[in-house]
């Protein structure tokens, strides 16, 4: 009977270990995984997972390639580099020194995201900022406050947010630091309610790891993609120039998800813009490599001109399901906001 009792307890007490050990081990895992994901995989953590369009601004690194944390500065010498097109925020900084109390000088960052149920604007303030401050701005500003802290901030009767409908509602998460604004109160709070639920769907995943931890980046869906950046936005010269290169290029396959961001080069400063297109397998991306590249490499309808006046093309690789592109912008050329936002030959569907 003692033996027994002896060897239940040892069965009981290993069994015990192992869970423990099991528990840490995952722990661990998901601890080593936060600590190293870049800025823009952890705000895309927190987005709402229906988004089809995100926007993203490392204002922390803006200020770091530029050399200042001046307001005026930062948008002046900002919009020079091309670093600040994905902003919603660059015709908004009074507004928001006034209303809120901080600017993209003491911002770490912002993510806009568009879906069809509502947009959001998620912005991370430095540890600097006080969120007891920001209370007061917006209660001086004219907004009325939530009835509970969680609550939802109505500015939409406030002269001047009017013309910024993103930041007619505000929710604050202070643990997180974060501030989170939207065109209605219904989505503010809902966002707000969902933070961090799950993971950043596929394959939009994919490019957001592929972009790594630009300074600044447009991201789409599949859907997103195929509709704005599809030829089929453009005239219907453009359209059908886009066609006959296409035809020769060979084949293509849709796009499941698009990235579009410039990087950090030496010393901190603004480098290339890297493209990443996600597929639905590798055989697609090894094929759709070679016919991106001869898409980038040549005229630009629906642009206008060449891509070769723009920038030089560098290393095109298949990784996985996931195509990317380096592109090198030639003599100061606004890659990033002038092919983000129209049709794009070489991001076709």
């Amino acid at each position: 009977m003692v033996l027994r009792r002896i060897r239940a307890r040892t069965i009981a007490l290993t069994t015990v270990l192992a869970i423990v050990v099991c528990v840490g081990a995952v722990l661990g895992v998901k601890a080593w995984d936060s600590a190293h994901r870049s800025d823009l995989q952890r705000a895309m953590a927190l987005a709402p997972k229906d988004a089809q369009r995100y926007s993203w601004t490392d204002w922390a690194r803006v200020r770091a390639a530029l050399g200042t944390s001046s307001d005026e500065k930062l948008l002046d010498a900002g919009y020079d580099a091309d670093l600040t097109p994905a902003s919603s925020l660059t015709t908004s900084v009074d507004l928001m020194k006034s209303a809120f109390g901080f600017t993209p000088a003491t911002m770490s960052w912002e993510l806009l995201t568009q879906s069809t149920s509502g947009a959001a604007l998620l912005m991370k303030v430095s540890d600097s900022v006080s969120f007891d401050s920001i209370r007061s701005h917006l209660k001086a500003a004219g907004f009325t406050a939530p009835k509970d802290d969680g609550g939802v901030w109505d500015g939409s009767t406030v002269d001047g947010v009017g013309g910024v409908p993103i930041l007619s509602f505000v929710s604050l998460d202070e643990d997180r630091h974060l501030v989170v604004t939207s065109d209605t109160d219904s989505f503010a709070a809902q966002v707000v309610d969902h933070l961090g639920d799950g993971s950043v769907p596929q394959p939009i995943a994919r490019v957001v790891n592929a972009v790594d931890e630009p300074i600044a980046a447009e991201i789409y869906g599949g859907d997103y993609t195929c509709s704005k950046l599809a030829m089929g936005e453009a005239d219907p010269t453009d359209e059908a120039q886009g066609q006959q290169l296409i035809t020769e290029a060979g084949k293509v396959n849709p796009v499941l998800a698009f990235a579009m961001a410039r990087e950090i080069g030496p010393a901190g400063k603004a480098g290339d813009v890297r493209v990443a297109l996600a597929f639905e397998s590798h055989d697609q991306a090894v094929t759709n490599a070679t016919t991106r590249a001869k898409l980038a490499s040549g005229e630009a309808p629906g642009q206008g001109g060449s891509f070769t006046d723009r920038f030089a093309l560098g290393k095109v690789a298949a990784d996985g399901a996931v195509v990317t592109m380096a592109l090198r912008p030639k003599n100061g050329s606004p890659v990033l906001s002038d092919l983000s936002t129209g049709p794009l030959l070489f991001a076709t569907c």
